[in-house]
């Protein structure tokens, strides 16, 4: 796997809506295994180091210049509450487009692209505790023996908390 390439969706749209299945790209943030939308991804980078933003939330890594776009860099495990994971080889940001803003997400690493059929995917489940965000969970699939749940990252990242959307957008 080249950390560096692109990722191509192309093929994959006409395909999608006729059998009622989305693709997701899967990645790992510590013991769990993350979907997101294929859609969403511009493309997929080794991590670098970020150029640090004072007074950022310790979420908020920095910000990086891709290709003349200063990209935002968002450690998704820092946000999502994971436990705290060494960055080595196989770190990699997801370049991500998100209403038309440009974000990267560092994750411990990518596994590959699914493509489910809707109905294997089923609803996150309801947490009757205040202290479980679970609102940026689309679903839950299980795929052979793996566990994967199911992010709108685009909610994610332009919530509020996250201060990287104008409020007007």
């Amino acid at each position: 796997m080249n950390p560096n390439a692109s990722t191509s969706t192309a093929p994959a749209t006409g395909r999608t809506a006729a059998h009622n299945s989305a693709e997701y790209l899967t990645f790992r943030l510590g013991a769990e295994e993350y979907g997101i939308d294929i859609l969403r991804v511009q493309e997929i980078r080794s991590f670098e180091e970020p150029t640090r933003i004072a007074n950022a939330p310790p979420f908020i890594k920095g910000v990086v210049n891709l290709r003349g776009v200063i990209v935002p860099v968002v450690d998704l495990r820092i946000k999502l509450g994971c436990e705290k994971v060494e960055y080595n080889s196989f770190t990699v940001v997801i370049v991500l487009n998100v209403k038309g803003r440009v974000v990267g997400a560092v994750v411990d690493s990518v596994s590959d692209v699914l493509e489910l059929d809707r109905d294997h995917v089923k609803p996150a489940p309801e947490m009757g505790t205040s202290t479980v965000d679970t609102a940026f969970i689309t679903g839950i699939a299980s795929v052979g023996e793996r566990m994967l749940i199911l992010m709108d990252i685009q909610a994610l990242m332009s919530s509020p908390d996250m201060g990287l959307m104008d409020a007007a957008a």
